[in-house]
């Protein structure tokens, strides 16, 4: 199977997405279709599709496109599609985006992630349970 990732907020599929956000997420119980649009919205997204053009996964990244980016609501959204290494493409897909790479800091929060980001370079903040980072910034 072939699978494609795009940047263009046209082709996504806001109601799946917002399915599996307010329905299957830990994060995102209770969203409303209105605020997941609003997210979209504001922020840089990236849509999973396969071959006919049917999204099956997202992402997006809230960021000041110069120092630095908040990692969210990465998802697969068909539970078909889980267990495929799909996340790990989309994830490693949206660190080499042009804008992405050059952040200074990439932050997220994951209940259940922390390995499969690990694998990229993020570590934990302090003591904190959720929170991870990548810091290339040099504070004087």
């Amino acid at each position: 199977m072939g699978f494609y990732i795009s940047k263009d907020k046209n082709k996504l599929d806001v109601t799946a997405i917002h399915r599996a956000i307010s329905e299957e997420s830990y994060w995102g119980r209770g969203r409303s279709v209105g605020e997941v649009q609003t997210t979209i919205e504001n922020s840089l997204c990236f849509g999973l599709f396969n071959e006919i053009n049917e999204q099956i996964g997202f992402a997006r990244l809230v960021t000041d496109y110069v120092f630095f980016g908040y990692i969210m609501d990465v998802i697969i959204l068909d539970k078909n599609y889980k267990g495929m290494g799909l996340g790990k493409k989309l994830i490693s897909h949206l660190l080499k985006d042009e804008v992405i790479k050059n952040l200074k800091t990439l932050a997220l929060k994951t209940k259940d992630a922390h390995q499969l980001y690990e694998r990229y370079g993020f570590t934990k903040i302090g003591d904190s349970a959720l929170w991870m980072s990548i810091d290339k910034q040099n504070l004087l």
